[in-house]
């Protein structure tokens, strides 16, 4: 009896996906998969074993297995649906992260669920308390915050955003490559201590670890990807790596500005997994980008103004832009498995950004009335000009940064359930920037004097007599260091008191920082913040579970909130506090005689120290000072589950509030006060076919405040951009499918195919995200022209795999 062998592995289902919570049994004894599918089981050796995996909407596997004293087998089960032509989706999600508050996305609805920007950011739009308002981007703010306020990690490891992105068609690809996703979690807010220091979310990304070799191609209008796989025969190796390539042509040339335009956009991603033995793994995740754009505008033409009143703006560029962004990281993690209770990581890192963003572009507008006269052969054209100028904008930007990180991670489960994890991390980041920008505007023949400069060039009626300068100058050149010491510890357990379920979650993190660099003082600073979660699932008869969650959240300053909005660097700005909480409840039931759940979550959050900031497109300007405070309170509902029958499909409607203080001027709307929102992800098939199927991806959000010229007061402009709408729609039909067997031999040697074809902006409105500010050379008066983004677009897809 005391020979005993070792049986492992992961259980997984007809999409190669981690199932938790599955049965194993054996006469004797039996254990369960954990979160991601991973199973440990000691079995006698050298006799005959009967082992059997169950799990509810699963066919059971039965296997008998003889191993010697001591051994250790791996044994990986796919575990197939009861009923495999149409999948059952489980709403209710592991245990785990419902009482964490997390929202888990099935990777697989990521894959197929396709947009202009594809990516785990075209469904976080859908989801309640998420604003993405420009499709060419990936950045997203949450609740009130902006795009720096997200947390995002790959398999434990942080990840940063571009620096000097100023527009969403400059931005290419998102770092998180779809293909390769295992799990995708997010959060909102009220997370705990274990994630990082920001405002607003979490994006917890994890990268899979391959059981089979097998290589797949996704193709489109816009570009494409390709994927490979393996493990090695001993499965000591296992190893993905993804190359994808974008070219934002047809979305960007769809636009009223004609260019010549030559984007190119791609990266190369790996996983790599090595396991020395059962109790020591090391991982390496690597990505290398390179982004070129080269921009060139000719002429565009905006109508606007209404049916009494129309009018045009016509522009005609002379100048170019070539913006060019290289990205390198690399990541070691070290994975020690002390034993089944305790582990502990070691993760180091390097991240290293050269970016450049150079342009000389002329833009010579005129403003004028439009012939509304139907019937006249010059309908629509500019008959008379209110306005003429032009508008010369040039920048020289630079920008070299490395970020090296160390952090040593652990965890420990004792035998009442509580479990502690810890960590300490270490970062230092070496940062070089340059910016040279200046414009010049001209009206009807005269420069047009910068904001803060009180004399008026009103020539010719008066002669002007003061300098000539730039209507905007900014120059700088900064070489700045910032050293972060962080840690964290957290206690979690799960217990029950009088039959219901509850769960607590205490920890605390500390961050101390300091600042230095050239031409400028060395600032010190230290912030403590405390966090915690109460969850509790009556026993009632009705599956509802009650959440509780908040703390105190500090945000302490990244080289762009340092920087001012003349370039320079103040050392002195202090971590932005917000003190949050987040009641939750989650209700879930069966309608139809499916899965389906009602998410709600009402949250508050009260900043001070706030560090003020304006959004051009998604160029984020700091003020560089903590003059303000600000408050946002809302509430989030989804409606997630089986609307059809094997898919899933969800409803998502949000109400915010958000307002800030600044200079003890009063209380204003924030840049993303986004006051209503509303989003639906559906899929559906044709009910005697079903490999055709069909998505639509639409979202409804209110104007935010914006659009207003960078130098404004933004209390004295307050208006709102118009609202965002917008719907995608693709349909797909599926030429070979896994689940099933085929007679054609060449379907035999795929797993996968399938064409589809995908219409953006399916009801072609009209959005908009910045204007452009012309003025009139009688009234003087400035006009807001809205700059708008992609209209209807048509685009072709396949996917494959081997």
């Amino acid at each position: 009896m005391a020979q005993s062998a070792t049986l492992k592995g992961i259980i997984l289902d007809n999409n190669n996906l981690p199932i938790p919570f599955v049965n194993i049994k054996t006469d004797n004894t039996g254990t369960s998969t954990n979160d991601n599918g991973f199973y440990i089981l000691k079995i006698p050796a050298n006799t005959d074993v009967k082992v059997t995996f169950t799990h509810i909407g699963h066919k059971s596997v039965t296997a008998t297995f003889n191993l010697k004293n001591g051994e250790t087998f791996e044994f990986n089960p796919v575990m197939s649906l009861e009923n495999e032509q149409i999948a059952t989706v489980i709403i209710t999600g592991n245990e785990r992260k419902r009482v964490e508050g997390v929202t888990v996305i099935q990777p697989e609805i990521i894959r197929t669920i396709k947009g202009a920007q594809p990516g785990v950011e075209n469904l976080l739009k859908t989801l309640p308390g998420v604003n993405i308002t420009n499709e060419l981007s990936t950045q997203y703010s949450v609740r009130g915050g902006n795009y720096d306020e997200n947390l995002v990690y790959v398999n434990d490891i942080q990840v940063y955003r571009p620096f000097l992105i100023r527009s969403g068609q400059q931005e290419g690809l998102s770092f998180v490559n779809t293909d390769l996703v295992q799990n995708v979690e997010f959060s909102a807010g009220g997370f705990q201590s274990k994630y990082g220091d920001k405002l607003s979310s979490v994006l917890d990304i994890t990268y899979r670890n391959p059981i089979k070799s097998s290589v797949s191609a996704n193709l489109s209008l816009l570009g494409g990807s390709l994927s490979a796989e393996t493990v090695s025969k001993d499965s000591k190796f296992s190893g993905i790596i993804g190359l994808r390539y974008r070219d934002n042509s047809l979305l960007v040339n769809a636009k009223e500005t004609e260019t010549n335009y030559n984007p190119k956009f791609a990266d190369i991603q790996t996983y790599l997994t090595y396991k020395f033995s059962d109790k020591f793994h090391l991982n390496f995740l690597g990505n290398a980008s390179i982004n070129k754009y080269n921009y060139e505008p000719q002429t565009r033409q905006t109508n606007f103004g209404t049916l009494t009143d129309p009018l045009a703006l016509l522009v005609f560029y002379e100048g170019q832009e070539k913006d060019t962004y290289q990205t390198y990281f690399g990541a070691l993690k070290a994975n020690y498995f002390v034993n089944d209770d305790v582990t502990l990581k070691l993760i180091a890192s390097t991240y290293h950004t050269t970016e450049e963003e150079y342009f000389d572009i002329l833009a010579q507008y005129r403003l004028g009335e439009v012939n509304s006269n139907i019937g006249d052969e010059d309908l629509g054209e500019v008959e008379f000009s209110e306005g003429i100028g032009s508008q010369l904008n040039h920048a020289r930007n630079d920008l070299d940064a490395l970020i090296t990180t160390v952090e040593h991670k652990g965890s420990y489960n004792d035998s009442d359930d509580n479990v502690f994890e810890w960590s300490l991390k270490y970062t230092h980041e070496d940062i070089r920037d340059r910016i040279v920008e200046w414009e010049v505007i001209d009206s009807a023949g005269f420069s047009i004097n910068p904001p803060h400069i009180d004399a008026f060039n009103d020539q010719p009626y008066n002669a002007y007599q003061g300098p000539l300068v730039p209507f905007q100058n900014i120059r700088a050149t900064n070489n700045t260091q910032i050293d972060r010491l962080q840690g964290y510890a957290q206690w979690s357990k799960r217990d029950e008191i009088n039959g219901h379920e509850v769960f607590y979650n205490a920890g605390v993190r500390v961050h101390n920082w300091n600042v230095k660099g050239d031409g400028i003082s060395s600032k010190r600073q230290s912030v403590i913040s405390p966090r915690a979660q109460f969850a509790i699932k009556p026993d009632w008869e009705k599956d509802m579970l009650f959440r509780l969650s908040g703390g105190l959240y500090y945000q302490p300053p990244f080289y762009r909130e340092l920087r001012d909005v003349n370039g320079l660097v103040n050392t002195n700005v202090k971590a932005q506090k917000s003190f949050h909480i987040v009641l939750g409840n989650e209700y879930s039931f069966k309608m139809w005689d499916r899965p389906f759940k009602l998410v709600s979550e009402a949250y508050y959050k009260g900043m001070t120290n706030v560090n003020p900031y304006t959004i051009d497109n998604v160029r984020i300007r700091y003020a560089a000072s903590n003059n303000a405070k600000a408050y946002a309170y809302g509430l989030d509902l989804r409606l997630n589950g089986e609307f059809v029958p094997g898919t899933e499909s969800w409803f998502s409607f949000g109400y915010l509030k958000t307002e800030e203080n600044i200079n003890n001027r009063g209380y204003i709307s924030r840049p993303t006060d986004q006051r209503l929102k509303f989003g639906v992800l559906f899929q559906d098939y044709v009910p005697n076919m079903k490999d055709l199927k069909m998505y639509l991806n639409l979202v409804y959000n209110t104007g935010v405040p914006g659009g207003s010229p960078s130098y404004a007061d933004p209390y004295v402009y307050q208006s709102r951009l118009p609202d965002y709408k917008r719907a995608d729609i693709g349909f797909s039909y599926v030429i070979v499918d896994k689940n099933k067997t085929y007679n054609a031999q060449w379907k035999r040697k795929l797993e996968e195919l399938s064409i589809g074809v995908e219409i953006f902006n399916m009801f072609d409105a009209q959005n908009s995200i910045t204007n452009t500010w012309v003025r009139d050379v009688y009234s003087k008066r400035q006009y807001a022209i809205p700059n708008y983004l992609t209209p209807r677009v048509f685009n072709v897809r396949m996917n494959i795999r081997f």
